[in-house]
């Protein structure tokens, strides 16, 4: 597909979504979910394995019924599905819609008492839910979040999806070389920066236990809080009840220097991940994720 084509399916997609009714389009996006996601497929058994880690029972204790696992793949697909649908339409909400659909942020004060510490914060995320509708939310409050997207071929389809974050309230930065100075900065004057941490796309994390296994993460949040003194929080917005929304933000993650620069890394980065793992056994349908996390190789 060439880049004037794809950037001509995405506006369309986006277009058709925000025209349609939000309950039409949730249940055409939940079918196409469930067709491109069906028994067998790839794609099924990725999401199986990943929800199957994080439902694991102690060791010892009986396997988990087959059918309970497919069943929150077909929950997990179609919350995939309606992550779409939702982030199309957010963009066509006023902010009293936004607000009224989203009935408690827990541990916000969490925020509130870093930003008057006069300090940034740094506020690690997993692919649970629907991250955007947070960020919509936070500005509401005044705690308006930058996040760090990859760049898209073409530009115009990055600067697309980034006018359409923009106009809820959320900044983007794209991830090129510069990117940790950027954010640097901007933690220094107190901003509030949000970065996606439960894959390494890149491949340059640093090893920890995700779920029993052996897996690398992105070592961002934890750099940029060592290096900057920002607090460090871990959070996730789930969907639901029904169409409402509600975020969950942990208490602030040590990250005092106790040794060289790279250990402590090490060290926050397992501190996040474990919160990481919590968020996402809260709701492991909402975790949207659909390459297989813990494949080795």
């Amino acid at each position: 597909m060439s880049h004037r084509a794809r950037l001509a399916l995405y506006r369309f997609g986006a277009a058709v979504i925000e025209a349609v009714p939000e309950r039409l389009s949730l249940v055409v996006a939940r079918r196409v979910a469930l067709l491109a996601g069906r028994r067998g497929s790839t794609r099924y058994e990725n999401v199986r394995r990943n929800v199957a880690h994080a439902l694991a029972a102690p060791a010892g204790s009986p396997p988990l019924p087959d059918e309970l696992l497919a069943s929150f793949v077909r929950r997990g697909l179609g919350s995939y599905a309606q992550y779409w649908v939702e982030g199309a339409k957010l963009t066509g909400l006023s902010l009293d819609e936004i607000n009224g659909r989203f009935t408690i942020c827990e541990g916000l004060e969490h925020l509130v008492a870093a930003r008057a510490l006069g300090r940034g914060v740094v506020i690690a995320l997993p692919h649970v839910g629907s991250w955007e509708w947070g960020g919509a939310h936070l500005d509401s409050l005044d705690l308006a979040m930058t996040a760090v997207a990859e760049a898209l071929e073409p530009p115009e389809l990055f600067e697309w999806f980034s006018a359409k974050r923009a106009a809820v309230g959320i900044s983007i930065v794209p991830l090129t070389n510069q990117v940790g100075a950027t954010l640097s900065a901007l933690l220094r004057e107190g901003a509030v920066v949000g970065l996606l941490c439960d894959r390494d796309l890149s491949g340059t994390g640093v090893e920890v236990t995700f779920f029993g296994e052996r897996v690398t993460m992105p070592a961002g949040p934890a750099t940029l809080a060592l290096r900057t003194g920002a607090t460090l929080v871990a959070a996730a917005c789930y969907s639901g009840p029904g169409r409402d929304h509600f975020a969950v933000i942990t208490p602030p993650i040590a990250t005092e220097r106790l040794g060289r620069l790279r250990e402590d890394v090490v060290r926050v980065t397992q501190a996040v991940t474990q919160e990481i793992e919590g968020l996402i056994r809260r709701a492991p349908e909402q975790w949207h994720v659909l390459e297989d996390r813990f494949a080795r190789g």
